[in-house]
């Protein structure tokens, strides 16, 4: 595609645009699974970068003579656990909430069953457990869903539940069309 507006210079047609976005409220199944690719490979400088600007001086992440003395991990410093948590929400946001989401209500149920190590690669998936149009906020609904990582082996490595605020699908998209987000703008036509 050429800078043109839109028109295909093979054919001279004007070619259909789609806006990458999450979905809608009337999108969301609930009991489907979202499985989010490509997964992640953890670094140790991620480890290391995620853990200084929060100012987390847990040892455990940052001093490898200190954790190669400690038992239970093999020597090995573990993935800060924050990191892991913004990771597994953040692989979500391009499949599920882009320009869709209103506000992150809360989470809970947060858990960490198994370690991660740097090397390890991180795949996410989210379960829409339910959802319920908003009382007070028409053009939006509750979305609660279920947040799971896992390593490559897809041991899993943390869960989180987490309540959204989801727009609902703008009317002058009910037909079916893919209406954009708020606050994107097509270039289809300039």
């Amino acid at each position: 595609m050429s800078g043109d507006g839109g028109i295909d210079p093979a054919t001279g047609a004007s070619a259909t645009r789609i806006t990458q976005r999450g979905l809608w409220f009337e999108e969301f199944g609930e009991g489907t699974i979202y499985e989010h690719r490509p997964g992640r490979t953890v670094t140790e400088a991620d480890n290391v970068l995620f853990t200084t600007l929060t100012m987390n001086t847990q040892a455990l992440h940052l001093d490898a003579a200190w954790s190669a003395r400690q038992p239970g991990f093999g020597g090995q410093r573990l993935i800060n656990s924050m990191f892991t948590f913004s990771t597994i929400v953040g692989l979500s946001v391009s499949q599920l909430t882009q320009g869709t989401l209103v506000a992150n209500l809360g989470f809970s149920e947060v858990a960490f069953p198994a370690p991660l190590f740097a090397g390890d690669t991180l795949y996410a998936e989210t379960e829409c457990v339910s959802k319920r149009e908003s009382k007070s906020r028409p053009g939006e609904g509750v979305v609660n869903l279920v947040h799971v990582g896992r390593n490559q082996d897809g041991v899993v490595v943390a869960r989180a539940a987490r309540a959204t605020l989801v727009r609902k699908r703008p009317e002058s998209s009910r037909d079916g069309g893919r209406a954009e987000p708020r606050g994107t703008k097509s270039t289809e036509g300039n």
